[in-house]
């Protein structure tokens, strides 16, 4: 039976491709720790001379790097110039940017958007204030969605069932850890209308976190960062009305805006 043909809602996996993109998943996870052939095989349960030359295949195309001995492999900037063509192309990226750049200019702080991708959220654009830097919030990085005002706030727009069983990984003392302990701060964000981070992914940062409902359930979410020493009541307050007022205006722009576009799964 050929590899294309259906087979149900699905098709047959392409053992290669997916090889492929596993390899690519796991040197962009190691960061900046490069990784040698060994490790790469034992990893992927691949045999080493099948490693070996799917590397070279890809060394050869510019999605992974060697170092001058040959030995040490990591991610290529083919890989960069792809997901640069993805936000570049993407409808509500392109269309969410003036009003990102809107609320940084109002609030005086770091303002992200995320999009939802499984159980992790993935910063898809970010204005930084200028009274800090956190390197955490950089583009293309991804972080678990229970620990993030950009994650809570897509997880309250899902049913209970999405959450997965737990336990959860921690990113501070005060990170979510159990299904129980998300689903509760899940159902307070619902009767919110937003989400809070009370140093649940960085110590010393709060983030307030919205959901961008152009999309049902929303996959989309805009947040913004502020650290614990400088938020008073009333500047929170003023945080929450403003980031409320720019999700509105990049929820109208985006129904408005992208008619006639893909609609992306």
């Amino acid at each position: 039976m050929p590899e294309q043909e259906q087979q149900g809602r699905g098709v047959r996996e392409v053992k290669s491709a997916a090889r492929t993109v596993e390899l690519l998943d796991v040197l962009a996870a190691r960061g900046d720790r490069p990784a040698r052939l060994q490790e790469l095989a034992d990893e992927l349960a691949v045999p080493r001379s099948s490693m070996y030359a799917l590397l070279q295949t890809l060394i050869a195309r510019g999605w992974v790097r060697t170092d001058v001995t040959g030995s040490l492999y990591g991610i290529g900037i083919h890989a960069l110039l792809t997901g640069t063509s993805y936000l570049d192309t993407d409808p509500h990226v392109r269309t969410a940017r003036p009003y990102l750049d809107e609320a940084s200019e109002a609030l005086g702080e770091t303002i992200h958007l995320g999009r939802l991708d499984g159980f992790d959220v993935a910063y898809l654009a970010t204005r930084e204030s200028h009274e800090y830097l956190r390197t955490i919030s950089r583009v293309g990085r991804r972080l678990p969605a229970h620990i993030g005002a950009l994650g809570k706030a897509l997880l309250a727009e899902r049913p209970a069932e999405y959450l997965p069983p737990g336990p959860y990984d921690r990113a501070t003392e005060n990170s979510h850890s159990t299904r129980e302990s998300l689903a509760a701060d899940l159902e307070r964000i619902r009767a919110r209308g937003h989400s809070v981070d009370r140093e649940e992914g960085v110590p010393g940062i709060v983030g307030f976190g919205f959901a961008l409902r152009y999309a049902a359930p929303a996959h989309d979410a805009i947040s913004c960062s502020v650290p614990v020493a400088r938020l008073t009541p009333e500047h929170e307050e003023r945080i929450v009305a403003v980031m409320r007022e720019i999700r509105s205006k990049i929820e109208t722009a985006a129904l408005r805006g992208t008619s006639g576009t893909p609609n992306w799964r």
